[in-house]
């Protein structure tokens, strides 16, 4: 059997080690620090056969992804809806958003720049606010919250605390997003998915498996490429 390309090896607290295989076919592998390349390879070369099922899915769930035109009447999503877009003629600030998306028609080229960095501003806010209240009602510590351009990753919560949320995240209802606020800071205290985690996120979240499930199976719906 031929070796398998790993593109990309994320090192970390945690335990086992675990593959991400991402929309466009790359394959990530998160390990344990001191874990070695060699037990690394091994581990992939016995996934072979789920690596090429799980890069399969991956392009047959592309066929799913939002195709977008940015013609008026569109819809996106925001907080768990969707919200039509109307382009204008003329208006300032160009991309504007009011129970509905606007944008000047002159600035349609950069359509796309204009919705993400919107969507970013808004996830900087929103979970800005969701990680400081549930910090504060649950004793949380973390180092600080920042705003990511992740694909295949909701949050992650670094060795030091560093809480990081993809921007698409705020495309989803608000309970979806207090469960991966949840998740990242129950990771403060516990940097693996053991019982131990995972009765925390419980203990705050009964039904955090429905929330985990509902992102399994709508992340495409985030996702325009």
């Amino acid at each position: 059997m031929g070796a398998i390309k790993i593109d990309e090896v994320v090192r970390s607290r945690r335990k086992t080690i675990a593959l991400v295989v991402q929309p466009d076919g790359r394959l990530v592998v998160r390990a344990p620090l001191r874990v070695s390349q060699k037990i690394i390879d091994a581990f992939v070369i016995s996934k072979a056969d789920w690596i090429e099922k799980s890069r399969q899915s991956q392009v047959a769930r592309r066929k799913f992804f939002p195709k977008r035109s940015f013609a008026s009447g569109e819809l996106f999503w925001y907080l768990g809806k969707q919200y039509p877009i109307k382009v204008v003629k003329s208006q300032r600030p160009v991309f504007q958003f009011q129970l509905g998306f606007s944008l000047d028609e002159n600035a349609l080229p950069q359509a796309k720049k204009q919705f993400e960095k919107w969507y970013r501003d808004q996830a900087r806010l929103y979970l800005n606010e969701r990680v400081v209240h549930y910090a504060r009602l649950y004793n949380f510590h973390y180092q600080k919250i920042r705003v990511s351009s992740a694909r295949t990753r909701w949050g992650s919560c670094s060795a030091r605390g560093t809480l990081s949320f993809t921007w698409r995240l705020i495309m989803s209802p608000p309970e979806i997003i207090d469960y991966v606020v949840i998740h990242e800071l129950a990771h403060t205290i516990h940097h693996n998915h053991s019982p131990q985690f995972w009765g925390l996120v419980g203990s705050i979240l009964p039904d955090y498996a429905e929330k985990r499930k509902w992102l399994k199976h709508n992340s495409h719906l985030f996702h325009w490429d």
